[in-house]
């Protein structure tokens, strides 16, 4: 078993940095927003915002999802994604590209049910309303909470990123620092024009 020094040691050098701007946006709520880009199966773009849920034991970045929603379909047919994130506070911009991985239950229940455990009443409550982006139904169900007691969603998705490409863009210095990192490349550091 490898150190919390070793540990840190091993992860790419953007991870620090990514963890640097975070600390500085403190208890923002959109410190954990980000921006997750799809393709359709049109071939048209779709954007959302989801929320930052940790990270994995291989480091991939992890997500929460519905299973019933598009973007569990349009990602079984194209796991392409890019990742936006901007920290207003920090003046930072991460853009991260990779492919998703959804990860149900019966596959890892113990990482599932982490993280449904980690969720408030309250953050479980959307696995329990109707089908997203189906016609409104007055009816509902509609509840606000979801207790701890309840077992876990069915719908309930980890969508795990692995990433191969990261930009950052820090707005702080004149000129703006821009650069980027590969994991082809061994995560070796390029520096851009802003």
């Amino acid at each position: 078993m490898s150190s919390d020094h070793e540990t840190a040691m091993s992860l790419p050098p953007w991870r620090s940095l990514l963890r640097s701007a975070r600390q500085r946006e403190g208890r923002s709520p959109g410190a954990t927003w980000l921006q997750l880009a799809t393709t359709a199966e049109d071939g048209t773009p779709r954007v959302r915002t989801l929320v930052f849920r940790g990270w994995s034991p291989r480091g991939d970045l992890e997500l929460l999802t519905d299973v019933r929603s598009e973007k569990s379909s349009q990602l079984l047919s194209q796991p392409r994604v890019e990742l936006c994130w901007l920290f207003r506070k920090a003046k930072e911009q991460f853009r991260l590209r990779g492919r998703a991985l959804l990860v149900t239950a019966e596959q890892e229940p113990e990482a599932l049910l982490d993280h449904w455990q980690r969720l408030s009443p309250s953050g479980r409550m959307v696995w329990a309303w109707p089908s997203p982006g189906e016609p409104f139904d007055a009816q509902g169900p509609w509840p606000q909470e979801v207790a701890d007691d309840e077992p876990i969603s069915s719908h309930l998705l980890i969508m795990r990123v692995a990433l191969e490409r990261v930009e950052q863009l820090d707005l702080k210095p004149h000129p703006h620092l821009r650069r980027s990192w590969e994991l082809r490349d061994g995560w070796h550091e390029q520096r851009l024009n802003p």
